[in-house]
C-alpha cells in the first residue's frame, strides 16, 4: 500500500474534503493546491487524460500527518524549556504504517481502548501488547513494524467508526 492509497483511505474514513486536505498539507508545511490534492488522490489505474498522479513521498506524507494533528487539535505552543530545541525529525526510514497509527492516534485523541475497538470494527483482534509494539519508537527492543494488512484494517475500522 503506497502513501497515496493511505491518503485516499484516510480521507474517506474521516470525510475530509479536498479544500480541507489542502489546508492540512499547508499546516504541515507543504503548499498543495486543491487541483494538486485531486491529482494526489487520483488512483494511478484510473483514466487520466489531462492529469498525472502526483506521488506522495514519505516526507510529504509525514507533513500531512503533522498537519492533521494541528488541524484536529490545534497548534501546540512550545514550552519555555523547549524553545531552543530543534524540531524532532522523523527518520526517513520510518515505516509509514507505524507513523500512520501513531499520528492518527494523536490527531483524533484516541486511547488504547479506542484503537483496539477500531481494529475490532475491522474484524481483527489485537492485544494491548501488539498495539504497544506497533506504537513504539523504531529501534526499541519491542518495536514491531506495522504491515500493510494492519494499516488497511485500521483505516477500515476508522471508516466504520466515523462513517457508520
Amino acid at each position: 500500500m503506497d502513501n497515496n492509497d493511505i491518503l485516499i483511505r484516510l480521507r474517506y474514513a474521516l470525510e475530509i474534503k479536498n479544500k480541507e486536505m489542502a489546508e492540512i498539507f499547508k499546516l504541515g508545511g507543504v503548499d498543495v493546491t486543491v487541483p494538486e490534492v485531486i491529482q494526489i488522490l487520483t488512483k494511478s489505474d484510473d483514466d487520466m487524460e489531462d492529469h498525472e498522479q502526483i506521488n506522495c513521498n514519505n516526507s510529504m506524507f509525514d507533513s500531512f500527518l503533522n498537519g492533521l494533528i494541528i488541524f484536529k487539535r490545534g497548534r501546540q505552543e512550545p514550552k519555555p524549556e523547549q524553545s531552543n530545541q530543534p524540531e524532532p525529525v522523523t527518520p526517513k526510514t520510518a515505516n509509514v504504517n507505524n507513523l500512520l497509527l501513531k499520528k492518527v492516534k494523536i490527531a483524533l485523541a484516541l486511547t488504547t481502548e479506542d484503537m483496539l475497538d477500531i481494529f475490532e470494527n475491522a474484524g481483527i483482534r489485537v492485544s494491548k501488547g501488539e498495539l504497544g509494539a506497533l506504537l513504539r519508537k523504531e529501534g526499541h527492543k519491542n518495536y514491531k513494524e506495522c504491515g500493510d494488512k494492519f494499516a488497511r484494517n485500521f483505516l477500515k475500522g476508522l471508516a466504520v467508526k466515523y462513517r457508520g
